[in-house]
């Protein structure tokens, strides 16, 4: 059982980490280095790589929320979840584990933060009503001019920050949260209030890292990493 826990730490680490150095890789040679007018194509493809891996870094906060990505050690776990949460949009550790742990509690109900009604563009804005906040208005609104201040000519830049972070909160929206937790559509299977989108394993991985194919899966063992939970399902069930 050690061996086996351990063998989730090191796995769950080094992606996290693979993952925030790709990122910060990625955003540092987006806003600095690359020419967008000169290479359209280019600039595409690290908006989109870049949105991706903007997902990835919520995803690994919300592992290290469950203590997921360092079983056994939470002040490991709360460091890397800040990191993510920082990178990804400015957000407060504490404020959204707090709002996360509710939404298990609550999940589909009025007590659950993140629950909406009416359609996915009205859940979508009381989405964002919920997580971002006045802190987040000024890391955000200070980040950018810091950035004027470094980039000069070059601000408009900043760009590749928030254009991604916004296509990621959708994405994780869409896929994490209204598909799985939505009424209306086929009836829960249990309590949770959750069901998961029965996609193959390599959309599931790319829409939400697992979140949105496995999310029943997820509310039933949170503290399995997104990468194991392909592994939670027998072989066989659809």
């Amino acid at each position: 059982m050690r061996d086996a826990v351990r063998r989730s730490l090191v796995i769950s680490v080094a992606l996290a980490g693979t993952a925030l150095c790709a990122w910060l890789a990625l955003h540092v040679f987006a806003v600095w280095h690359l020419d967008a007018v000169a290479h359209p194509m280019l600039a595409g493809l690290c908006l989109i790589g870049l949105t991706w891996l903007s997902v990835m870094l919520f995803i690994i906060a919300h592992d290290a929320m469950h203590g997921a990505v360092a079983p056994g050690h939470p002040h490991v776990n709360a460091a890397i979840g800040s990191l993510a949460l920082m990178l990804y949009a400015g957000f407060s550790w504490r404020k959204l584990i707090v709002k996360h742990m509710a939404h298990h509690r609550h999940a589909g109900t009025d007590d659950d933060p993140d629950f909406g009604h009416g359609g996915p563009v009205r859940w979508y804005a009381s989405f964002v009503r919920t997580y971002f906040g006045w802190r987040e208005f000024w890391v955000l609104g200070g980040t950018v001019i810091l950035y004027a201040l470094l980039l000069g000519p070059r601000w408009p830049y900043v760009a590749f920050w928030s254009v991604p972070s916004i296509l990621a909160s959708v994405q994780l929206f869409v896929f994490g949260t209204w598909l799985p937790h939505r009424h209306g559509a086929d009836a829960f299977p249990d309590r949770h209030n959750a069901r998961s989108t029965r996609v193959s394993d390599p959309v599931s991985l790319l829409t939400c890292f697992h979140f949105g194919g496995y999310h029943h899966e997820h509310h039933l063992r949170p503290s399995v990493p997104w990468w194991r939970l392909p592994a939670t399902r027998p072989r066989g069930k659809a």
